[in-house]
Order: structure tokens, then C-alpha cells, then sequence
């Protein structure tokens, strides 16, 4: 099969999504699919082009499995929510155009979100190469910012509340990461067949589009040949001088999704302790102002993002890494992180609605702990309860790490995708047959 691929980031850009879909695009290249990949310049870790790929405003190259377009991403401060609309409005744009003179044919098309704006760029790109979209649903949005409090005049609410019904109901199918997020979208679609597996094909093709998109779960990927359990005295601890201390570790966006200052609290509770030490690792934009917090806290420290070829070590650095996501947004929301520091062999507390997907996760593998979100005080006790037993963080860790080793390879990801595109073909051939 020939696919087209529109995503905010591929790699080198250090964004969670620009992992997985790099993954996802070189399995399927291993599985003999050719994939053209629209995307951006690498942006995200400083929220501007980054170093050797400015000058202009866009590129074409290739990767493992096919060709890339990469174009200007129109980066802005994440805090300023109208330049940052105006900048997906901008590059969805130039994606759309990218994706309209791409030379076909294609197979199929897969658009990413968020942005939400991609969804509309996917549907007009498959239009013109007749093909099925796909739209890959990483995070619901709006759900995220309104819930945060990223946006709130309902004329606004109202506009991404039609423009994602839109953009669902002209999918052939919808891709979520866990059955918490496929409810939330079949919720908002009324007469869309019922969940199915990403290895079980819909059984009557004509019903399926007359009813809508399908929803399929394909869960992201847990990458455990270059994450593995390793010793924690790294490089990384030497050069942030966190001494033999145990390391509790939030790694990811400093945005206003995450109850970061669970872990600011907690690091405050514990300034008597000599032998905890809390570190951020990320950026986002909250960044400045937690590293205004670390300089009156000795216990906390504040870490940059770091290249991918080092995020090994930094998982490894931690003896407890921990989610932090803000009450209500387990249902719209699968934190990435969560796989990433399993396959490390590493406990992990999870503050987060109560039996959603990471919950569940820690629950039935018996790698971490998870408390209510907001919950200071559960939030310092677990900490405390980990940290006061080493046998436990250990037996946890080798618990996280047995889970990850028999959950999804990034192959068999790209696998569910292909089988998908595969059979949305089928249908859209049984159809035009019948039509």
C-alpha cells in the first residue's frame, strides 16, 4: 500500500507524537508500504525551528519508509493561546496544501490530532486521492483545553465542538488509544457502529458507513529494545548533581494539563528530607516558572528537554517516575509516559481518575500506585511508601517491566494501522461495486 501520513512532528522533533508516528512509519516500511509523511520542521523542545533546519520555509527529504515534506510550523509561546491558534491555522494550511499536490495515488490517509485542524486537513487531502482517512486521536480536544481552562468563551467551544463532530463523521474510521477514549467519542456520535478491535474487520461494510466511522482502539506502542531497565547511577545524575538520592521523576510537558504542583508540594513536605530529591524534565509553559520555584526548593530540580538518544538514561535515573493529570482528563487523555517508564523497569505514581486507562494499567500489573487526582496528601503518602521500601520500588519495577514486555511493539502497531487501511479499501471497493 501507498499512504499519506499529516502529523504536527516526525523525528528529530522531540514531541511525544513524533515518536510514535516515527515509529509507526518505519514499521510499516518494514512491512513493505511505502508512506509520504507531511509534517513540520522540528520545533517543539524550544518552540522554534530548531538549530540547521532553518532558512527555509519548507523541505523534502526521505526516511526508511518513503518520502517527508516538512514544512514551517509557524511556532509561537505556548501560553499565547491566539498566536498558537493562528500558528496550527498557518501550518494546517500549508499541510493541506502539501497534501493536495502530493503525487498519487494513495491507499489511504492518516491524520493526526491534535490539532483538531489536521482532521479537516486529512478530509479534504483524502478527497482528492479518493482514498479512506484515518484520523489517529492521540488526545480528544477540545476536551483537554476546555477542562484546563484553555479555553473558555463558548462561541469558541462551540466552533471545536462542530469542527471535531465534522471531522469524526467524515473519517472512515477513528483510531483511540484506550476504551476510555473511544467512549468519549462515540459518545459524541450517535449511531457510529460499536468499538471493534483493532484485529477484528467490520462485518457489513455498506452498514458501517452508512451508520459512521468506525472506533478502534490500537493502543500506543511500548518500545523495550532501546528502553530497558539499567543501572540509575547516570551520567544524567552526575551532571545534575542528584547524588545517591532517590530520584521521583516527572518527565514530559510542563503544560496546564499536568497537577505539577503535586509535585512542587510534595518536594515542600519533604525539604527535611535529605535523601529525596524531586526532579522536572521537560519544557512547556510552565517551564520559567517552576524553575523560579526549584531556586528556593534544594530538593527540586528542573531539567530541560533532552535528545533522544538520552531519554534511556534519564528513565533510568529515576527511582519513582510519576503522571500528574489534572481531575477529569483520564477519559480524554493517555499520558505516553506512563509505557515509557515500565519498560525503564521503574515503579510509577499515577495521580489520575479513578479506573481509567493508566489506573487500570497499575492495577493489573502490579507496577505502581494511583490516587485521586488533586490529592496532596495521598500524593505524599504514596511517595513516602516507596520511597521508605526499596524491595517494594524493586518488585514493582520488575512488574512494570514484565507488562511491557508483553504489551504492543511499535510492529505490531504499525500492523493493526496497516490491516485497517487495508480493510477500509476493501470496503470503499465493495462499495463502489455495489453502488
Amino acid at each position: 500500500m501507498r499512504l499519506l501520513v499529516i502529523t504536527p512532528h516526525l523525528q528529530p522533533d522531540t514531541a511525544p507524537t513524533g515518536v510514535v508516528v516515527s515509529a509507526i512509519v518505519d514499521h510499516l516500511g518494514e512491512l513493505g508500504h511505502d508512506v509520504h509523511v507531511v509534517t513540520s520542521l522540528p520545533w517543539y523542545a524550544d518552540h522554534r525551528v530548531a538549530d540547521g533546519w532553518r532558512g527555509r520555509p519548507f523541505r523534502r527529504g526521505h526516511h526508511d519508509a518513503g518520502t517527508v515534506v516538512r514544512l514551517h510550523p509557524f511556532p509561537t509561546d505556548k501560553a499565547n493561546l491566539v498566536a498558537r491558534a493562528l500558528g496550527f491555522i498557518g501550518f494546517t494550511g500549508l499541510a493541506t496544501l502539501a497534501g493536495l499536490a502530493a503525487r498519487g495515488p494513495f491507499d489511504g490517509v492518516v491524520a493526526v490530532s491534535p490539532p483538531l485542524t489536521l482532521g479537516l486537513a486529512g478530509w479534504l487531502v483524502a478527497r482528492r486521492h479518493r482514498c479512506p482517512l484515518v484520523c489517529n486521536v492521540q488526545d480528544v480536544f477540545p476536551d483537554v483545553a476546555i477542562q484546563v481552562g484553555a479555553i473558555t468563551s463558548p462561541r469558541a467551544i462551540r466552533f471545536f465542538r462542530a469542527l471535531e463532530r465534522f471531522t469524526y463523521r467524515r473519517s472512515d474510521a477513528v483510531t483511540v488509544l484506550s476504551d476510555d477514549l473511544a467512549a468519549n467519542v462515540l459518545a459524541k456520535l450517535p449511531g457510529a457502529p460499536a468499538i471493534e478491535p483493532a484485529t477484528q474487520p467490520a462485518t457489513d461494510p455498506a452498514m458501517a458507513r452508512t451508520r459512521g466511522p468506525e472506533v478502534r482502539v490500537i493502543p500506543n506502542f511500548v518500545d523495550i529494545d532501546s528502553i530497558r531497565p539499567r543501572d540509575s547511577g547516570t551520567a544524567y545524575r552526575a551532571e545534575h548533581d542528584l547524588g545517591d538520592r532517590i530520584v521521583v521523576m516527572y518527565a514530559g510537558n510542563l503544560g496546564h494539563s499536568q497537577s505539577l504542583d503535586l509535585l512542587v508540594g510534595t518536594a515542600r513536605r519533604h525539604n527535611h528530607r535529605h535523601d529525596l530529591v524531586y526532579v522536572f524534565n521537560g519544557g512547556g509553559v510552565r517551564a520559567d516558572e517552576l524553575r523560579d520555584v526549584a531556586g528556593d526548593l534544594p530538593n527540586l530540580v528542573v531539567v530541560g528537554y533532552q535528545p533522544a538518544d538520552r531519554v534511556p538514561e534519564v528513565l533510568a535515573t529515576a527511582d519513582v517516575h510519576v503522571v500528574l493529570l489534572k481531575a477529569g482528563l483520564g477519559a480524554s487523555s493517555v499520558p505516553s509516559k506512563t509505557y515509557s517508564a515500565l519498560a525503564a523497569g521503574r515503579p510509577l505514581i499515577a495521580s489520575i481518575d479513578e479506573g481509567t486507562e493508566v489506573a487500570r494499567v497499575l492495577d493489573d500489573a502490579g507496577a505502581g500506585l494511583a490516587v485521586p487526582p488533586d490529592d496532596l496528601d495521598a500524593f505524599v503518602a504514596a511517595v513516602e511508601r516507596l520511597a521508605d521500601d526499596p524491595g517494594l520500588r524493586t518488585s514493582m519495577g520488575a512488574a512494570g517491566r514484565r507488562w511491557a514486555e508483553e504489551w504492543r511493539s511499535p510492529a505490531s502497531v504499525a500492523a493493526a494501522y496497516a490491516g485497517l487501511m487495508e480493510e477500509l479499501a476493501g470496503q470503499r471497493t465493495t462499495l463502489r461495486r455495489n453502488g
